[in-house]
């Protein structure tokens, strides 16, 4: 392929995966319930919003969607790449190109004047494509973070950073394969990203200000 048909190709990858991961579906959620998510709580659209402005079930189902919003398009990218329908991208990228679209689409939605959520939960749909074992430990990590501490926040930053350490690790033990250096940087680069998102997070957790699920 020449350089033309390989930028056709990213082009395709970038727009379609930054349409999918636009769809506000903590946005949704909210209106179904007559809430603008957005002038409530945080006025985030991601699923800690929702549970505390909606209910906690609406919070899982907002989860699972913007989970999904990383997952299926991934999934459908390597099926089609597979069966030879869309042309290899090149260098082997295609899969963290569009990862890094629906994240996009997700933190800047195109549909809410492009404000969106912090992408964690897309991110972690997107990587579980590609890597599956190392975001189920990256995603225990968070799990176990918030169960201690109640910080949704915390266990977010300490999860996205965990992730390419956990590739490495696994790899180490054998448990899964090493992803390649191009995935770990990328997952690092996922981490920074976690970190600016959640900047006022860190200051509120730091002032001692944050909001806490433990605390009534």
């Amino acid at each position: 392929m020449n350089i033309l048909e390989q930028i056709m190709i990213f082009g395709g990858i970038a727009v379609a995966g930054y349409l999918i991961g636009s769809i506000p579906c903590g946005f949704i959620i909210g209106k179904l319930k007559g809430i603008d998510i957005r002038t409530v709580g945080s006025g985030n659209i991601g699923a800690t919003n929702v549970t505390r402005a909606v209910s906690p079930l609406a919070g899982k189902i907002c989860f699972a969607l913007d989970f999904c919003k990383g997952l299926l398009p991934v999934l459908a990218l390597k099926m089609l790449v597979g069966k030879g329908i869309v042309p290899v991208p090149a260098w082997g990228l295609g899969e963290l190109a569009m990862i890094f679209a629906v994240v996009l689409g997700h933190m800047f939605t195109c549909f809410l004047g492009f404000k969106g959520g912090k992408g964690i939960a897309t991110a972690v749909g997107g990587v579980a494509a590609i890597a599956t074992l190392p975001a189920v430990a990256a995603f225990l990590t968070w799990l176990v973070i918030f169960k201690i501490s109640g910080y949704v926040s915390l266990g977010s930053i300490l999860g996205a950073v965990s992730l390419p350490v956990w590739c490495v690790v696994l790899a180490l033990l054998k448990v899964s394969a090493f992803p390649g250096y191009a995935v770990i940087i990328f997952f690092a680069l996922l981490a920074v990203v976690a970190i600016w998102t959640h900047r006022s997070n860190i200051r509120r957790l730091l002032d001692g200000t944050e909001n806490s699920f433990k605390k009534k």
